[in-house]
This record gives C-alpha cells, structure tokens and sequence, in this order.
C-alpha cells in the first residue's frame, strides 16, 4: 500500500474547496446547529452549577450566565457541543476523561 501524497490531496481539496465557493459542486456535508439551545436546561440535566458546568465542560462562567440569561447566543461550536453535553453526555465525559 503506497502512502497519498499529501501536497497532491491539499491540491485537490483546494481545487474542489473552489468549486464549492462557485456554486458548481455541492459540499459533502453541512450542518448547521439550531439557532437556540436551553442552556438551562442542559445545565440542569448535569445537576452542576453555573460555576461548574462551565469550568467541566471549558466556558466561562459569565458566558453561561449570559446565555442563560438570552444577554448572548453561544457560538456556532459552543451550541454543537452543547448538544452533544445534552442528548450524549457519556460521550463527552469519555473524551474528558481522556484529555
């Protein structure tokens, strides 16, 4: 088995990533997380504080509140793993365990 070149496949994903921004082939997948998450009531689920929640699981704990609070929205990346915290939280406790 021959090992890929990797300048060929980064030229290759460049030129597909160009293609992509012009309309003329479609991504192979894209997901977008709701708009809204209940903090809350993922926060809640844990049984952890505000404080706690946040130094477990890497926020800040005035991010929390403000979300919260709807003073702020949690980014595109904080609402995927707030998901993830809410319908698999094994999965993430695994992946903590292990960092």
């Amino acid at each position: 088995m021959t090992m890929p070149n990797i300048a060929d496949e980064l030229v290759a994903s460049m030129a597909q990533a160009v293609e992509i921004m012009e309309g003329r082939m479609k991504p192979g997948r894209v997901w977008t997380p709701p708009a809204t998450v209940d903090v809350r009531q993922i926060r809640a689920k844990t049984g952890l504080t505000r404080e706690a929640f946040a130094n477990h699981y890497g926020f800040s704990r005035n991010a929390v509140r403000d979300w919260e609070q709807g003073v702020r929205r949690p980014e595109k990346a904080a609402r995927t793993l707030l998901l993830v915290i809410d319908r698999e939280p094994q999965a993430v406790e695994r992946v903590l365990a292990q960092a």
